[in-house]
């Protein structure tokens, strides 16, 4: 058994933004060509009230294709913990052997997941805006997520100039925005206070929040918007039916009350969601942009992202000789 700690992880996937931009397209290609298995996600959730928000999920996953790899990443969002100043999100992620079955690395998942989570919004920044690329966005939320998407907006969108900020703590906005100036020097950040203004001034909006309940629409947004859904429970389901709607797997996205599922279930249907981003990647689906309505792309998070981004850690990691290996783990 391989054990890569979050010092590993990190030494393996810094300054590996297009690598990992372009990993993630290749395995949302695969499982949009059925080359994927990606069961529903499982949700444990607590009896107690002082438990309300928290919820640890299970996210079982398999990937096909040249470099095949199976596993399952379990993954913890305690909300408190931001207030008491620390990461909302700890995960770990196993895979197996798909030889015997057997458990071969057991890695550190929390970086992982905020990367491939960053690494997707910024493939969909980039295939959804080709013809118009945006020069600036409003970054909603400020937190953990965030700063990845920004790191990977940064190598997605090399027109990116500016990054607005607003958080319902202003004074994390701003010290946001120096963490954004160590990860992304070439983009100018800066806190906002008016955010429905800042939703008319930028094209490309990234909601990346806490909320467990939608909260806003999208009618300040101006012409040619489009909105990274990425914390899936912002927006209204008016926002979404009114919305040009891309989805990474319209099963997975559309259930656990997020803003989608709503939707879902006031209209009976799913035909809001007009493509998932695999069949655009692939060309077996086109997207026609309308000037009066955004185009919303909403991520669940699928496990197989984290399956792909955790084998290419463990290659990694066994070509620089990181890790912890136990040879005693299983019986020989």
């Amino acid at each position: 058994m391989l054990i890569l700690r979050r010092a590993d992880v990190t030494d393996v996937l810094s300054g590996q933004e297009t690598e990992i931009i372009d990993l993630v397209a290749e395995t949302y290609r695969l499982h949009d060509a059925g080359q994927t298995a990606v069961p529903h996600s499982t949700f444990l959730r607590f009896p107690e009230e002082r438990h309300s928000r928290d919820r640890i999920i299970g996210l079982p996953a398999y990937r096909g294709g040249e470099q095949p790899v199976a596993g399952m990443k379990w993954i913890a969002s305690f909300p408190g913990n931001v207030a008491a100043g620390t990461e909302r999100a700890a995960a770990a992620i196993v895979l197996n052997s798909l030889d015997n079955g057997r458990p071969s690395a057991f890695v550190e998942g929390a970086v992982i997941s905020a990367k491939r989570t960053a690494a997707s919004a910024a493939l969909a920044a980039r295939e959804l805006t080709t013809d118009n690329p945006p020069a600036s966005v409003l970054l909603i939320g400020c937190g953990v997520i965030s700063l990845e998407i920004l790191r990977f907006l940064a190598a997605a969108l090399p027109g990116l100039r500016e990054a607005a900020l607003y958080d319902t703590d202003r004074s994390r906005a701003q010290a946001f925005a120096v963490r954004c100036a160590e990860v992304a020097p070439e983009v100018k950040a800066y806190a906002v206070d008016d955010v429905t203004a800042a939703l008319g001034e930028h094209r490309l909006v990234s909601l990346a929040t806490t909320a467990a309940v939608p909260h806003m629409d999208l009618s300040a947004c101006g012409p040619d918007t489009t909105v990274l859904h990425i914390s899936l429970r912002d927006l209204t389901p008016e926002a979404i039916l009114g919305a040009v709607n891309v989805v990474d797997d319209a099963d997975h996205v559309c259930r656990e009350r997020t803003s989608l599922d709503l939707a879902q279930q006031r209209d009976g249907n799913r035909d809001f969601v007009a493509a998932p981003i695999g069949a655009l990647l692939r060309g077996t689906a086109t997207l026609t942009r309308e000037a009066a309505r955004p185009v919303v792309y909403s991520p669940f998070g699928l496990g197989v992202l984290d399956m792909a981004l955790a084998e290419f850690v463990r290659q990694g990691a066994e070509r620089r000789g990181l890790g912890v290996r136990v040879a005693d783990f299983l019986p020989a």
